[in-house]
C-alpha cells in the first residue's frame, strides 16, 4: 500500500508520492484551508445571522450549537476521504504543471456543482428545492475558496519540491488552529437547553 505512486512523465517520475503521504498531506491541507475559508465565511459572509433565518435555519446547525465547535475538529476524516478519491489520478495530476487546476475542477464540478444530493449552489439545489436563488449562492464563496485553496496547496506541497514552505505553513496553521478551538471548547461554556 505504501508504494510510491508514479507516471511514465518525467515531471511526475521526479517526484513520486507515497499514499500514506498524500493521505496525511490531504488531511493537514484539508483541515486548514477548511478552517481559513471558515472563518473568513463566518465573518465575512455573517453566517451567525445567516444560520438564524430561514431558509438556513431549518437545515443549518446555529453558529451556538456545540456540534458547530466540534466538527472542525474531525475535518481530517473529510481531508483523508479526499486523499483516498486523488490516489488514482496522481500520475495525470503529478504530470501536470498546474495539476492543482485539475484538482480544484475535480472538487468544483463533482463537490459543489454536480454532487449526489440538492446542496444549496449545486445544480440539483437549483432544481429541486425551493430555497431562492440568492439564498442558493450564499454559501458559494466559502466552498469555492476552500476547494481552491484545497487544490493549490495539496498540489504544491506533494508535487513542487521547490515549496516546502506549503507544508510547514499548513501544520502551523493546524497546529494554532487545534489548540485555540480546544481552548474555545474548555473555556467556553455549552449553551444550557
Amino acid at each position: 500500500m505504501n508504494q510510491p505512486i508514479q507516471s511514465s512523465d518525467s515531471r511526475a517520475a521526479i517526484k513520486p508520492v507515497a499514499p500514506s503521504s498524500l493521505l496525511l498531506k490531504a488531511a493537514v491541507a484539508h483541515t486548514a484551508t477548511y478552517f481559513i475559508a471558515g472563518m473568513l465565511a463566518v465573518w465575512l459572509l455573517d453566517y451567525r445571522e445567516l444560520f438564524a433565518h430561514p431558509p438556513y435555519s431549518t437545515f443549518m446547525r446555529p453558529m451556538e450549537d456545540p456540534m458547530m465547535r466540534i466538527a472542525p475538529l474531525l475535518q481530517p476524516v473529510r481531508g483523508v476521504l479526499f486523499g483516498l478519491a486523488l490516489l488514482p489520478f496522481c500520475g495525470v495530476i503529478s504530470a501536470k504543471k498546474h495539476g492543482w487546476a485539475l484538482i480544484w475542477l475535480l472538487l468544483f464540478v463533482i463537490g459543489i456543482l454536480c454532487p449526489f444530493g440538492p446542496a444549496p449552489g449545486s445544480i440539483e439545489g437549483l432544481l429541486y428545492t425551493q430555497v431562492a436563488l440568492l439564498d442558493q449562492l450564499r454559501g458559494l464563496p466559502e466552498v469555492m475558496l476552500q476547494s481552491f485553496l484545497l487544490s493549490w496547496t495539496l498540489f504544491h506541497w506533494v508535487w513542487s519540491p521547490g515549496r516546502k514552505w506549503v507544508g510547514r505553513a499548513l501544520v502551523t496553521l493546524m497546529i494554532l488552529m487545534y489548540a485555540s478551538m480546544i481552548l474555545g471548547l474548555l473555556v467556553t461554556p455549552s449553551p444550557k437547553p
